[in-house]
């Protein structure tokens, strides 16, 4: 808007100047034009009706002695005659007191004047504000015969018409500004208006998430085009929230189907033994055997061990589905992850804790478990042909919360396996069910604290734990 409303003042502008020039032209051509009528009216007048000459070329010099001054100051032009070969004759300049050499006319000027129909050339000449407009035409007698040419000169000034132009260009000017001004108020209200609304939808599309609840977009007042964007993100959001809801319950048809899978694989592997721990038992079974009671305990030891693993299995996924039920209370941090540590026995097991004391709103159990599990899955990563096995376990508090870091130069973790690593029944290791980092991610987040890890293959892995001191 403001564009266009600089270039229309600028061809205005233009076009105003422009219009005044060709105006002044104009103006000084038809008043040129009557001062010439006049002035040859009265030249036919003196010829055919007061003069005692006869009228013939060389006695023009004669009839005009002193008319022709007259006629000048009158018309306020300058007058000058030539003979047909373009001599000159009689001129109401020079004035005795302003001797000036008469110069003939040119042939060009001779030539065009005898070829033009209408026996009359005009010639103007622009000099800064100065305009000087000549005409020739032929004098003739009372036959009409040519008797001589005569030249007509009148100069112009124009700075009248030039401050007439500077007085309106600056008004213009004014309404220019003005309008200017109005232009850039009006855009500056018009583009907050629309990107108010664009704004809005813009800063919801960035908050719109697929696993939380999306508000809809309401304006009070927008154009048709804001309107059909606000509708087309509000269909959006409820086409997303139905998405959310099957995809949600897409995952947990999944996640329970996975969970059954895992049950039932966990479980068949110590039914396995106890099938056939009782074929042999009954294959082998004789009452009359010495040893026979030797051999029912041993039978039974063997059963029961198979059942304790099913009963670890259960506990296990049952502990995994419920969420830990969290007892806060103000420990020492440090001091409750250094009796974590002393259940393990290796020696390339070093705790640096880097401050003495350092208290925080957690619950103690929930705490072991985290340092337990993830000491123990460090020592479970060593390679076996490690000559230097080192896990260290740092503890350090950032400014409201607690950094814990397990870090070890065991096997690492690949890329594949980085993004699974905290998925239910996912692990590397030949035993266990892959439960472990599931569930303390499941209490870390319950403290809304954070799990993250970094891992160079072949190298090492770093898991670091943030818990909020309150």
């Amino acid at each position: 808007m403001i564009l266009l409303v600089l270039l229309a003042s600028i061809l205005i502008a233009s076009v105003t100047i422009y219009q005044y020039d060709e105006q002044t032209k104009d103006y000084n051509i038809h008043r040129f034009g009557r001062k010439e009528t006049a002035t040859t009216h009265n030249i036919d007048i003196e010829l055919k009706r007061k003069t005692t000459y006869p009228v013939n070329t060389q006695n023009l010099s004669k009839i005009f002695q002193d008319r022709i001054y007259e006629i000048a100051d009158i018309h306020k032009l300058t007058i000058s005659m030539y003979d047909m070969n373009g001599n000159p004759l009689k001129s109401s300049i020079p004035y005795d007191f302003e001797k000036v050499k008469e110069v003939p006319l040119s042939d060009e000027i001779i030539n065009e004047l005898a070829n033009n129909s209408n026996h009359r050339i005009l010639k103007t000449i622009d000099k800064q504000n100065i305009s000087l407009l000549s005409s020739y035409s032929y004098i003739n007698d009372l036959r009409y015969k040519r008797i001589g040419i005569l030249e007509l000169k009148m100069v112009q000034d124009n700075e009248e018409q030039k401050d007439e132009l500077r007085e309106f260009m600056s008004r213009l000017l004014l309404v220019y500004i003005l309008m200017f001004i109005a232009a850039i108020a009006l855009a500056y209200f018009l583009s907050s208006y629309i990107t108010r609304s664009i704004q809005t939808i813009s800063n919801k599309i960035k908050e719109t998430r697929l696993n939380k609840q999306n508000e809809k977009i309401t304006l009070n007042v927008a154009s048709s085009e804001i309107n059909s964007l606000v509708d087309a993100y509000n269909n959006m959001i409820d086409q997303l929230e139905d998405s959310a809801v099957k995809l949600a319950q897409s995952e947990r048809e999944q996640a329970w189907r996975e969970m059954a899978k895992q049950v039932a694989h966990e479980i068949k592997n110590p039914l396995t033994p106890m099938r056939l721990t009782v074929q042999s038992f009954l294959r082998k079974f004789d009452p009359t055997d010495e040893n026979i009671r030797e051999k029912i305990a041993e039978y039974s030891e063997t059963l029961i061990q198979q059942i304790d693993v099913m009963s670890s299995i259960a506990s296990a996924f049952s502990d995994f589905a419920k969420m830990p039920t969290q007892r806060k209370e103000n420990i020492d941090v440090i001091d409750v992850v250094k009796h974590a540590l002393d259940i393990f026995n290796e020696d390339f097991i070093h705790y640096i804790p880097e401050e003495q004391e350092l208290y925080a709103h957690l619950d103690k159990t929930q705490l072991i478990r985290i340092m337990t599990n993830l000491v123990k899955n460090a020592t479970q990563a060593m390679k076996p042909d490690e000559a230097n096995p080192k896990i260290e376990v740092k503890v350090t508090s950032k400014d409201n919360h607690v950094v814990i870091k397990v870090s070890d130069n065991g096997k690492g973790i690949s890329e594949e396996n980085k993004e699974l690593i905290f998925e239910p029944k996912f692990t590397t290791k030949t035993s266990g069910m892959g439960l472990g980092l599931p569930m303390i991610k499941n209490i870390i987040e319950a403290y809304n604290g954070t799990i993250t890890f970094s891992s160079t293959y072949g190298i090492g892995t770093v898991f670091t734990v943030t818990l909020p001191k309150t």
